[in-house]
């Protein structure tokens, strides 16, 4: 995996949720959407705190405090292809829907920066982690500093895409 190609696409990927961030009006940010589910609001705040907890876990595999487990195959493939499968919906794991807040703009973009701050920081160790030191995600399963970082890049996009349905919904 080249780690510069996906930190590249993790920037543009933050660069969108922020140029999203700046459209939305306060009151539509926090309202419930027509198709129902998470508000602008809420999903800026799981996609982000969540994020944040993969650097955590990231940051771990890098100091090598994970453990030597296998990655199941169909997480490996999920990372290759770049996309999770698609599904009418993912259950997000409960301790993380218990985290998962209604938040102002100025909140979302603070977490925005502490994200970007925080993967930075961890960016360039991320070539060089070892690859048996693995920090268990709570729906994927064991993954590496690489994965995660790659992992990362996923949940960014895929929360990206539920963004645009929330969009097209207030289009109606």
């Amino acid at each position: 995996m080249n780690t510069a190609k996906v930190n590249s696409s993790i920037s543009k990927v933050i660069a969108a949720y922020q140029d999203k961030l700046s459209v939305y009006s306060d009151e539509v940010f926090q309202i419930i959407p027509p198709i129902n589910g998470w508000s602008y609001s809420e999903v800026y705040s799981h996609i982000f705190d969540s994020s944040l907890l993969s650097v955590m876990a990231l940051q771990h595999c890098v100091d090598n405090k994970g453990e030597d487990k296998p990655t199941a195959f169909a997480v490996k493939v999920i990372l290759f292809l770049g996309f999770l499968p698609p599904a009418k919906k993912y259950k997000v794991p409960k301790k993380l829907m218990d985290r998962v807040k209604k938040i102002s703009k100025a909140e979302a973009l603070d977490l925005i920066h502490q994200f970007e701050k925080d993967l930075q920081a961890v960016y360039g160790s991320v070539a060089n982690a070892k690859e048996q030191s693995k920090i268990k995600h709570p729906r994927l399963g064991y993954l590496n500093a690489k994965q995660w970082f790659r992992f990362i890049e996923i949940h960014l996009k895929h929360h990206l895409k539920q963004l645009n349905r929330i969009e097209k919904s207030f289009q109606r």
